[in-house]
């Protein structure tokens, strides 16, 4: 068996990779794709000639950048997608309708068909009732509006 594997260096590098990638399949970690993907480097350079510890060398080398620099990018793409906003954090920069005037110190607004305790977000901001405003956030169960832009 070793003399076979000695005597097809890039055959056995070959079979390595297919192995670790379909143990990959099932962990889906993306740690021993970059091992088979080592172990193909590694098969490119036995079957050029190479001896066998250039082989390994090639193999670590290939596989340590992998793992280190490509794949945590891959799994940061891979997992980042859209956020879906819920509850409070869903309410941020929609309309709301004054229902009771609202300023610095209080009100009311209706958003999204419930009525909330509001106040402005500025001083100097005040709200008639009837006025649409947009909610820049929630802070405990009041919305803070300021005006609405067009």
């Amino acid at each position: 068996m070793i003399d076979w594997i000695r005597d097809h260096a890039a055959a056995a590098w070959i079979g390595v990779a297919v192995i670790l990638a379909i143990v990959e399949m099932m962990s889906l970690d993306l740690v021993l794709l970059m091992f088979a993907l080592g172990a193909l480097a590694a098969a490119v350079t036995a079957g050029l000639g190479a001896p066998v510890w250039v082989a390994i060398v090639v193999f670590a080398g290939v596989a340590l950048g992998l793992l280190f620099f490509v794949r945590p990018p891959m799994v940061a793409k891979l997992h980042a997608g859209p956020t879906l906003a819920t509850g409070h954090e869903a309410l941020v920069g929609r309309s709301a309708v004054v229902s009771e005037p609202v300023d610095k110190h209080g009100g009311r607004v209706k958003l999204s068909g419930e009525v909330w305790s509001a106040r402005a977000e500025s001083d100097d901001e005040s709200f008639e009732t009837g006025t649409e405003v947009r909610v820049t956030r929630i802070d405990g169960a009041t919305a803070v509006v300021t005006t609405k832009e067009s």
